[in-house]
């Protein structure tokens, strides 16, 4: 079992029909990633979530299992750490947009007006990988360098960042024939 430190993220999934929702919804995004939530590690057995309730900071072990941490897959000093951690507890309270949903989708079929953007780059409200994406953005560590606008993530995206690349056939093709 991976040990998450201070600051480190967490994907897991949703269980029942809320997870049977989110997984439709990821679908209609192009987004089938087999996580469905996000939150943050902030240290002493706590974490910081967004819930339809507003962003809450709850004990890490009455959160959903992880799937996957962000342990060890990004180089954060002690200093971007404890920041990320501030800027996490600086959000509880936060409230749940499921709006920001709609504005994700709008986004994966190319269609977003003006005043969607602006709705979803306001950060008085967040789905949880948002939240996840902003505590990092706040304490200086971009997560996505692609020109996404703010708020712009789903926890499929965090995923991405996470999971091991696949080499393709024709990569490994390739390495055996250097190798000679």
């Amino acid at each position: 079992m991976v040990t998450p430190q201070p600051g480190d993220f967490a994907l897991t999934k949703i269980r029942g029909i809320t997870g049977a929702f989110v997984s439709a919804g990821q679908a209609l995004v192009g987004d089938a990633a087999p996580v469905h939530h996000a939150y943050v590690y902030v240290g002493n057995g706590y974490i910081v979530q967004a819930e339809p309730g507003g962003a809450k900071k709850i004990r890490l072990d009455e959160a959903s299992e992880p799937v996957i941490w962000s342990t060890g897959r990004f180089d954060l000093t002690a200093a971007q750490r404890m920041r990320i951690c501030y800027e996490a507890r600086s959000l509880v309270g936060t409230p749940y947009s499921f709006l920001d949903y709609a504005s994700i989708a709008l986004a994966h079929y190319r269609i977003r007006p003006r005043w969607v953007r602006d709705y979803v780059a306001d950060s008085g409200h967040m789905i949880c990988s948002q939240l996840v994406d902003e505590v990092y953005l706040r304490a200086g560590e971009h997560l996505f360098t692609d020109g996404r606008l703010p708020g712009d993530v789903t926890p499929g995206d965090l995923y991405r960042l996470l999971r091991p690349k696949r080499v393709s056939s024709t990569d490994r093709d390739l390495r055996r024939l250097a190798r000679g």
